[in-house]
């Protein structure tokens, strides 16, 4: 199994690249998608979300108003913190289950959009960063998630910033491009995970890149 970090900001695009990904073989893990689900109605992760920001955080069928939670955590880092600390171990744990579940000659793709804020990148064999400028990310969050740009901004501004992302990465994706160049990109790079995941499977080399693959 190769266990492979995916990451990037806010409208870099990396839920494109971890679709690709999916197309080609990979098995996702999406952060994301378990953050939802461990705050669900009835969970203990939505109790404690409510008995740390009140029940206004509530919808009115009792789900969890992400909106309205969004707004008061992006706003301030000491909030953000408080959520990050109840939902990330309930995510983390959900994910090393589903993890155990895959093929042993899986490529296991961990999308976790706080890897590089978190630290997180010791996990992996190898961490991968979707990379798009502060430009293009503030111009798909207000022109194709509806955003107003104050909001933009200070959701990009609560995350790690490029240079920091960079810094991590084994394998970056430009997807400042064409959309068929970003697919021609994930497809080379998904040929250099499957190579990484045999090697690491018959024992030839250690599954992390060298430095001619960081870019």
């Amino acid at each position: 199994m190769l266990k492979v970090g995916l990451t990037g900001g806010i409208g870099a695009g990396k839920s494109e690249v971890s679709r690709l990904l999916v197309e080609h073989g990979a098995v996702l893990i999406d952060a994301d998608r378990i953050a939802r689900e461990v705050v669900a109605p009835g969970t203990p992760g939505l109790a404690a979300v409510v008995e740390a920001f009140g029940e206004d955080v509530l919808a009115a069928d009792g789900s969890l108003d992400r909106p309205r939670l969004g707004s008061i955590v992006f706003a301030d880092p000491d909030k953000l913190a408080v959520l990050n600390s109840i939902v990330h171990p309930l995510v983390g744990s959900r994910s090393r289950e589903l993890e155990s579940a895959a093929a042993g000659d899986a490529v296991v793709i961990h999308d976790v959009p706080l890897l590089t804020e978190n630290g997180l990148a010791p996990l992996y064999d190898l961490v991968v960063v979707v990379d798009a400028s502060p430009e293009t990310q503030l111009d798909r969050l207000v022109r194709l998630r509806g955003m107003t740009e104050e909001d933009a901004r200070a959701r990009m501004a609560a995350q790690a910033t490029r240079e920091q992302r960079r810094e991590i990465a084994d394998i970056v994706i430009d997807n400042d491009v064409p959309l068929d160049a970003l697919h021609k990109r994930v497809a080379e790079v998904w040929d250099e995970l499957v190579r990484r995941a045999r090697a690491s499977r018959t024992g030839v080399g250690d599954g992390r890149p060298g430095d001619e693959d960081a870019e």
